[in-house]
């Protein structure tokens, strides 16, 4: 068995590598493989969309003038052209 630490190759038998010590008998560390990714990102696009359409609609409900979607030209003279 390799040692995860230091590289050490060691006997299936040991419980802890000969040279730096560490237990042999911890499983690995986990890491993340593509599945996970594509699970996980999927899950926050879902939610993304999701939360976007809810606002959306809430924001259609307010009362008016804050519904509206286009500035009307007398709120905004500044950026009228000259």
């Amino acid at each position: 068995m390799k040692c995860p630490t230091c590289g050490q190759v060691n006997k299936e038998t040991v419980k802890n590598c000969k040279k730096c010590g560490r237990s042999l008998s911890l499983p690995p560390p986990w890491t993340p493989d593509w599945r996970w990714h594509l699970k996980t990102l999927g899950t926050i696009y879902a939610a993304l969309i999701v939360f976007f359409f809810i606002a959306k609609y809430l924001l259609r409900q307010l009362p008016p003038p804050y519904n509206i979607r286009e500035i009307p030209p007398e709120m905004t003279p500044w950026l009228r052209n000259k």
